[in-house]
């Protein structure tokens, strides 16, 4: 093993080599959540596959623990480590669009913003989460929810292809017809094979403009909106998106003034059909339980991309856990309604993602994604904070509430992109026996020194594939 030589490392990249002290090294260590605050020996910002290839070698010449900023949203910090090399890829941010194919090719450090935007010129667009600064990469090879999901299916369920950078070196192309098992494992076992420099993604009409409506019912009424809403969610149309959220209302225009920061639950829906087929789930939903207060309106597609963003500020204090769940049964509902009132930061809240039709479509064995593939809400738990005392105590609550809700769930290993503790039993829990050993098998093959496992890690195979 050599010691690590910072010039030399420079000497050999067309893109930067940061070691502390340089301009842009504080910058480039940040990420999403403030509670990390990390300091790696090198950071390294690659021009395109081959100064990734370079960094690796670097990382397994010198002893330096590797760790992959895409985006850099990672709840648990995995983006960015102390002491070890990080590989930014945030200079590998293009987007390129074949209209006619259908088709957008997405640099391994594109954010969603950046593909909703080029892919919209077109009136074109694939899953992509539903925060806007998300990265492509890690939303993508954990799976990927978004607003089109029961349209559309997971990012993943939508990759085409991939270049892969694997830790031996090689730069290789994953898809349906090369690298077969490669490309499985990419769609959804997260970033335990290789560093993917590019994305290649079909495309669906969508847009540019769509319908988006919130119903708020107040916190005291919770047991009974959860409920209706339950119900209103299992008639919503294919052409729906939906996310069912426990939350303080936001001091946004569309809030009446006496209800800003009011705690309660809201029901969030994104129409994608006809003018009528949304107006009469807005029918639905103020007929059954009238709410509070709702809005509903037309706005681009880019708009709905971003409208939860405001809720998950960069530099904010967080810690997240999430489980599947069948549906807000009667004790889920009970935990939830007696949780709610406890959290200490109003910004804590419950993100859950309604998932079916087109994701439930989709053959379990036919990608790496670690959940059954029956309609699902995905429930997260999320503690958010701008001070660490607050978020101390809020992480405890996330941690309660997870453990009253994870007896009703139908798996308790949750959603790898969800989680900030990587336990072994969760990952394991999170793709299930079979699929874990397949994977754990090619990670033998692609992986075997375990480089790559700042992530839901997968432990290689004693024996390789």
């Amino acid at each position: 093993m050599n010691p690590f030589d910072a010039e030399a490392l420079r000497r050999s990249l067309d893109g930067a080599a940061l070691t502390p002290g340089d301009p842009g090294y504080d910058q480039g260590r940040r990420v999403w959540n403030g509670l990390i605050d990390r300091h790696p020996a090198v950071i390294v910002q690659p021009a395109g596959p081959r100064d990734v290839a370079t960094a690796l070698a670097t990382a397994r010449e010198s002893g330096l623990e590797v760790a992959v900023c895409g985006g850099g949203h990672n709840v648990g910090g995995a983006a960015v480590g102390d002491d070890g090399l990080t590989i930014d890829l945030s200079a590998l941010s293009r987007v390129t669009v074949d209209p006619g194919a259908r088709t957008a090719r997405v640099g391994g450090g594109a954010r969603w913003k950046e593909v909703d935007a080029a892919t919209q010129v077109h009136g074109l667009a694939t899953p992509g989460g539903t925060v806007s600064d998300t990265g492509v990469g890690g939303l993508t090879l954990g799976g990927g929810f978004g607003w089109l999901t029961n349209q559309h299916g997971l990012a993943c369920d939508n990759l085409l292809s991939a270049e892969v950078v694997l830790p031996s070196g090689d730069i290789v192309r994953a898809s349906g017809t090369e690298n077969t098992d490669l490309f499985w494992a990419l769609r959804g076992g997260g970033g335990n094979f290789g560093v993917v420099t590019e994305f290649e993604f079909r495309l669906h009409p969508v847009g540019p403009i769509v319908r988006a409506g919130l119903f708020f019912w107040e916190q005291e009424r919770g047991a009974e909106a959860l409920s209706f809403i339950q119900g209103i969610v299992d008639m919503l149309p294919r052409r729906t998106g939906a996310l069912v959220a426990g939350l303080n209302a936001p001091p946004a225009p569309f809030v009446p003034e006496e209800h800003h920061f009011r705690p309660g639950y809201a029901l969030i829906v994104a129409g994608f059909g006809s003018e009528s087929e949304f107006a009469e789930i807005a029918q639905h939903a103020r007929a059954g339980l009238a709410p509070l207060f709702e809005f509903t309106t037309e706005m681009p597609y880019v708009a709905l991309q971003q409208l939860l963003d405001e809720s998950a500020p960069p530099g904010i204090l967080s810690y997240e856990k999430s489980l599947y769940l069948e549906q807000f049964s009667d004790p889920v509902i009970t935990a939830i309604t007696a949780a709610m009132p406890l959290r200490s930061s109003p910004m804590s809240f419950l993100p859950n993602i309604c998932a079916g039709g087109a994701f439930a479509e989709v053959d379990d064995d036919a990608t790496a994604f670690g959940g059954s593939r029956t309609p699902t809400v995905l429930f997260s738990v999320v503690a958010l904070a701008d001070d660490a005392n607050i978020l101390a105590r809020d992480r405890q609550w996330a941690r309660d509430l997870w453990d009253a809700v994870a007896p009703y769930s139908s798996g308790i290993g949750g959603y790898v992109n969800f989680m900030t503790d990587y336990e072994d039993d969760r990952v394991r829990a999170s793709f299930g026996a079979a699929k874990y050993e397949r994977l754990s098998r090619i990670k033998a093959h692609y992986d075997p020194d375990n480089l790559l496992h700042r992530n839901p890690n997968i432990k290689p195979a004693l024996t390789r594939a």
